[in-house]
């Protein structure tokens, strides 16, 4: 009997070990993630954020929970649209398909979609975009809602890894002037994504 319990505290101290490295190799993979978008970010001379204001840009803390498997479910048959922009500007999409996830119990599902000027774009063909609002929004983060950019190489065997940890701000949520898309209503969700980038209005 002693030997079994000794053996059980080993495996569940093991497993105790071997979660909390996961979880800390999560978090870094995170922030080095958040690192590489901000610098993208600052490099672009038409973005509303140099280095110095960079230092304000403000994110929850990464939450391996937020990582779901989604299925996707395409939608080859749908009809393009126009999306419309909080300039009031529109631009041409495609709903490319259907992600379905479970998060925190509750079954979600978000609608992804594909630029038409990017895909007759070589370089951008592959780029697809997942815009939503959520119960955060005005609250802890930008009222407008936030971005995911995502590849078609990132969906396997129906299968897409969906890290809500790395949503983002649209260039609206620091400055007027931008034409940024306004995430679709079947994207609009009732419950909070506490994940990702919080809203800059917190900062000032």
């Amino acid at each position: 009997m002693y030997y079994r319990l000794l053996l059980l505290c080993t495996l569940l101290v093991s497993g105790t070990v071997l979660f909390a490295q996961s979880s800390n190799a999560y978090k870094k993979e995170i922030k080095k993630f958040r690192k590489a978008h901000i610098k993208e970010l600052v490099k672009d001379d038409h973005a509303p954020i140099n280095k110095k204001s960079a230092r304000q840009l403000d994110f929850f803390p990464a939450d391996p929970s937020y990582n779901v498997q989604a299925k996707i479910e395409l939608t080859p048959d749908a009809e393009s649209f126009e999306m419309a922009t909080y300039s009031g500007q529109t631009r041409p999409y495609v709903q490319y398909g259907i992600a379905t996830f479970e998060l925190n119990g509750q079954e979600i599902q978000l609608a992804i979609y594909q630029s038409l000027k990017l895909r007759a774009m070589p370089m951008y063909r592959d780029y697809l975009f997942l815009p939503f609002k959520d119960a955060t929004n005005g609250e802890s983060t930008y009222g407008g809602g936030r971005y995911i950019d995502l590849k078609l190489s990132d969906i396997k065997e129906g299968q897409l890894d969906l890290d809500l940890n790395k949503t983002y701000n649209p260039y609206c949520a620091y400055s007027d002037g931008y034409s940024c898309p306004i995430p679709p209503v079947e994207n609009h969700l009732d419950i909070a994504i506490e994940a990702g980038e919080r809203g800059w209005f917190e900062k000032k």
